[in-house]
Formats: C-alpha cells, structure tokens, sequence
C-alpha cells in the first residue's frame, strides 16, 4: 500500500486554512496537549511518544519521503490516531501556529552543518527561537540532542541571550544524560557507535 498517496493526505496539516484556536482540534481524539517534533527521521521517538501518551497530540515535521514512509507504516501498524503530519520544511507550519498552542517542541539530531561557512543554515537561529518562543505556552519545553559539541555550544548561546527560555541543567548529568522518555533513533545510535556522545538540552518557556 502507498501510504504516502492513502493515508499521508489523511493526516496532513492543511496550511491554506487558518489554524484552529485550539490545536486539539486537529485531531480526531480528545487530546489534552499537543507537542512538535522536528525533523523525526525514521519516527522512532515519535511513535513511542504518540504510544506511551494517547491523550496527548503530536505533530511530526519531515521532509523526506524515506523517513515519512516509516512513519506513516508504523501509525497505521499500531492505529494511531494522535499524530499529525507536516510533509515539508518546517518553518511555513510553524508559522502558521498559534501564540502560546504547543507544551513542548523536540528537535532531535538535526543537520549540524559544520562547516563555518554553513552555519547560518543551522535551523536553530535567533529569528527561528523567537518563533518557539511564541508557539511554546509558559512553562512548555523545547528538547534539543546533538552528538555535535560545537552545535550544542551555539543552540546554548541562542536561547539563553533570546530572554525567553531558561536552560533546565543544575549539573552535568542534566546534559549528558537523556530524559527519561527519550527513544533513541537510528542516527543516535550511529553517533554512539562513532564514540561521539551525545548532549541533550532542554530550555523551559519563561
């Protein structure tokens, strides 16, 4: 079965509408919250997140169609009914978020890019932080891994000058550690086998 062609249009995030006032409303099933993840690869964090908590709506952003693919195979494996899709770049749906809709955004492994000249094509930036922060209600939460120590030190300094998030860490293991519903993807697992550790952050909307 084409579930990019049958079930991917059934899931996916309309952007010529205007965003509901509540992002609840996306979703056939009675959510209480809903969160982002960013660029979900195979979707292995995903589907757990969506698995573990059905009252809870998530929206998964991917622009591959190999990734999309496993995706969209394992909500139809497992029936579920609390994701929604967003098969493009990200930036044009989170634009299209309401002020204050999301409890938490995940950004897991993205494209370090790390060649100087190349930076400036890191998603996070200062222009793009602003926008979690207007997304993120109080007190909600933006997750971030990189096996990268030269982007964890850059996503680190953007959020801490942006005024609108404080990191979480009060000791080192805050950060070397993953939280505890963390599912690890297939690249995680290929940074652990190259001996490259992984640093997690996680910033809480002030």
């Amino acid at each position: 079965m084409d579930l990019v062609g049958s079930l991917l249009p059934q899931l996916a995030i309309d952007l010529g509408r205007p965003a509901p006032g509540e992002l609840a409303a996306l979703f056939p099933v009675r959510v209480r919250e809903v969160q982002l993840e960013i660029g979900f690869g195979g979707g292995e964090n995903l589907i757990a997140q969506a698995k573990a908590k059905p009252d809870t709506g998530f929206v998964g952003i991917e622009p591959f169609v190999n990734g999309m693919a496993k995706a969209l195979a394992a909500i139809d494996e497992h029936g579920l009914r609390n994701i929604r899709l967003h098969f493009d770049d990200a930036m044009p749906l989170i634009d299209w978020l309401p002020d204050a809709s999301l409890s938490r955004i995940e950004l897991i492994h993205p494209d370090p890019w790390p060649k100087r000249r190349h930076w400036k094509r890191r998603f996070v930036q200062d222009a793009t932080v602003a926008e979690f922060a207007r997304v993120l209600r109080r007190d909600g939460e933006l997750r971030f891994v990189t096996d990268i120590a030269d982007y964890a030190s850059w996503t680190l300094q953007c959020f801490l000058r942006s005024g609108g998030f404080d990191w979480t860490a009060q000791c080192a293991d805050d950060w070397r550690r993953p939280w505890a519903d963390f599912t690890a993807t297939r690249y995680h697992a290929k940074a652990a086998r190259a001996q490259r550790p992984s640093c997690f952050l996680t910033f809480r909307r002030v």
